[in-house]
């Protein structure tokens, strides 16, 4: 499994931070339709239980908010990942179907209110990923939105840069269909669904849907 170190700066807004880990040797591939019904109805389970100016009040939605406030980010204008997903839902405009990997942590992002960070565990450089706070000078091309500006955020290092942040992964280490081993972080910087729950869920999906073979999980509390 990769080590997970953290800035004392994360510690000190979300003291109760928890990352839950997993990683496996997978088939990645187009969504399957008994996935998508899955996700289909945690979908309509937060139109159901959620208005658009409630969604941000989630407690995971709203511990993340908070970081990006203590750290100086803006989180209405970059939003966490997964009150972007919910508030599409809720707006009605869907997400995307895509592929397993990318809507397996969709799936679970919606469903936990997690900002999820899902990496090719093969394009990461080095044992050690390091949760550090955005620079003005970080090079960050986001998935499918090009650079973005990550200074005050939350961002995940490894030796050759930055890779993942609640609001956008790295093109450098994002899924593909070539994509065989899954490097999967779920952030969890205020309690909501608990931690193992969301763990144990995303690893028994992989091994449902994307034939999962090799899964390690860890959940590392930095609040001990």
């Amino acid at each position: 499994m990769i080590n997970v170190k953290i800035d004392p700066r994360i510690l000190e807004a979300c003291p109760k931070c928890c990352i839950g880990l997993i990683r496996a040797t997978v088939v990645n591939g187009p969504t399957s339709d008994e996935l998508w019904a899955e996700i289909e109805a945690a979908a309509e389970e937060i139109r159901q239980r959620y208005e658009l100016l409630e969604i941000n009040q989630r407690p995971a939605i709203a511990g993340t908010r908070h970081l990006y406030k203590f750290l100086g980010k803006d989180p209405s204008r970059y939003r966490v990942s997964s009150e972007a997903l919910c508030r599409r839902l809720i707006r009605g405009l869907g997400i995307y179907r895509l592929t397993t990997l990318i809507d397996v942590v969709n799936l679970v992002s919606i469903k936990s209110g997690y900002a999820i960070s899902g990496l090719d565990g093969d394009r990461i450089v080095g044992d050690t990923l390091t949760m550090s706070v955005g620079r003005h000078d970080d090079v960050f091309n986001g998935i499918g939105r090009g650079p973005l500006n990550i200074e005050g955020m939350p961002v995940y290092r490894d030796a050759a840069g930055p890779i993942a942040t609640p609001t956008s992964d790295e093109e450098r280490t994002k899924f593909t269909e070539d994509t065989v081993t899954a490097q999967i972080n779920i952030n969890a910087f205020a309690p909501e669904m608990p931690i193992k729950e969301a763990v144990d869920w995303m690893a028994d999906l992989l091994k449902k849907y994307a034939c999962a073979t090799h899964v390690e999980t860890e959940v590392v509390d930095f609040g001990q």
